[in-house]
């Protein structure tokens, strides 16, 4: 049989070689699943809906530390094993190249985090509860899927566990209901997402609505931390505002945030969700750039999704430089202000790390944080603010629940102003010493009055 009717057991990723497969992509992912936090028993009914890209023989999916029981393909049941993280699937009969197919799997076990050379990922245990973490590559620890950020499907799960535990989840909660002591809690996620922004978060939290003009939004905490939360929660529907003004339409129907009452080493993102540790809730807004970077994340990262890892910098270095338009939209220190003093500290590190290909060790390193958000203020003082701001909502809606490269960046940002950036680009993203930043404008540059002035808005 040839290599190409059979697909590819990886998505081809050097940054996560074992991730991901070939051949298709995923339409739809329907989960059912049953937990019992007592014995930390995961049952579940996974129904994804797949196009092929080429003639399938056999196909993959990503399961990890999890064991499937049963798999059919279009209602027929197909051969199965599992080797090294591979569902290796072989339908009935071969999928042509085009069509669609239903492939139903069940599966269940203990689920654990997978050890990644970046830690621990995936599900984890809590001391009272569950927080789901798979970037990059954790969601397998969970249901099986096509764990690569370029395959974004459709979500509906179907949770159920003890009822006096709360499950968030991405999307939209279309059910809830007690039967027998169990909490049946069904969200629908209609927005494509990648399978590692798929999240579930259990515990025995409070909510609490926030008044936001820009979507529905709510975060869910345990009460004894209520003071807390309430405090440095406060600023999140300004900065919707301020972010929906400055990097056009907030993209999903919600914005959830859950804070846990154990210690996390750093907040996280999912698709319209973020997750904090409760060490990061002082009561004083001690953290408030982390809330700005996790919601800046819903249009960098979720809905314009990197194709490859190795383009990681256009998610985190679009939030780091939102956490700076916050912290001058907010009166506080204004973003040139903590761009020259984050590139005084930057340029203090070792010059070993390019920024549009950190490597896979690196990818999390927070050079690429820094050095993403100095290129992009690096950007707005060679382009203009006029057109450093057109150009932040026509890069989000153009890429609008897609995914893109760095190459697709730099052709927007040509395209916009008009301008040949090849050499400033080169300079910033591929060479690893760190540029200087061009000179400060003389007049005032405050984002507060620029992009007030751009949007319309009123000053919160």
């Amino acid at each position: 049989m040839h290599a190409n009717e059979i697909g590819a057991e990886t998505a081809g990723d050097p940054y996560v070689p074992q991730s991901g497969n070939g051949g298709y992509r995923t339409l739809s992912n329907s989960l059912n699943l049953k937990y019992r936090i007592a014995r930390n028993r995961l049952d579940g009914v996974a129904e994804l809906r797949l196009q092929a890209m080429q003639p399938l023989a056999r196909f993959t999916l990503d399961l990890v530390g999890l064991a499937a029981s049963r798999v059919r393909v279009d209602g027929r049941k197909a051969d199965f094993r599992q080797v090294h993280g591979k569902l290796r699937i072989t339908p009935p009969q071969a999928i042509e190249a085009g069509a669609e197919a239903s492939v139903v799997i069940e599966y269940g076990g203990a689920p654990k985090p997978r050890r990644t050379r970046w830690g621990a990922i995936g599900w984890e245990e809590l001391d009272d509860g569950v927080l789901v973490a798979s970037q990059p590559s954790g969601a397998p620890t969970w249901f099986p899927c096509n764990d690569h950020p370029s395959d974004k499907a459709s979500y509906r799960l179907r949770f159920e566990t003890d009822a006096a535990y709360t499950v968030v989840a991405n999307g939209e909660l279309v059910e809830h209901r007690v039967v027998a002591g169990q909490g049946v809690w069904v969200y629908e996620q209609r927005e494509p997402t990648a399978s590692y922004l798929l999240m579930v978060q259990l515990g025995r939290y409070a909510k609490r609505v926030l008044p936001s003009t820009v979507t529905e939004t709510a975060v869910y905490f345990p009460r004894a931390l209520e003071r807390r939360v309430r405090a440095d929660f406060d600023p999140l529907p300004a900065m919707l505002e301020v972010f929906d003004d400055c990097f056009g339409a907030y993209p999903f129907e919600q914005y959830s945030v859950v804070v846990t009452p154990d210690e996390l080493e750093i907040p996280l993102e999912a698709q319209g969700l973020a997750v904090f540790g409760a060490n990061h809730i002082d009561g004083h807004g001690g953290e408030e750039r982390l809330i700005a970077h996790e919601l800046a994340h819903q249009w960098f990262g979720n809905s314009v999704g990197v194709d490859r890892w190795q383009d990681i910098w256009l998610n985190e270095g679009f939030c780091c430089y939102a956490e700076w338009l916050w912290s001058d939209a907010a009166g506080k220190a204004s973003a040139d202000e903590l761009a020259r003093e984050h590139h005084a500290q930057v340029s203090q590190l070792p010059a070993d790390l390019m920024l549009g290909d950190p490597g896979p060790s690196d990818m999390f390193d927070d050079r690429v944080y820094k050095r993403g958000a100095l290129t992009l203020h690096a950007l707005r003082l060679t382009i203009g603010d006029d057109a450093f701001f057109a150009l932040l909502p026509a890069w989000t809606g153009a890429n609008r629940h897609a995914t893109a490269t760095t190459t697709d960046f730099i052709a927007v940002v040509e395209h916009h102003t008009g301008r040949d950036l090849g050499a400033f680009f080169e300079a910033w993203l591929f060479h690893p010493v760190l540029p200087a930043l061009p000179p400060a404008p003389v007049v005032d540059d405050s984002v507060i009055g620029r992009v007030t002035a751009w949007a319309g808005r009123r000053r919160h």
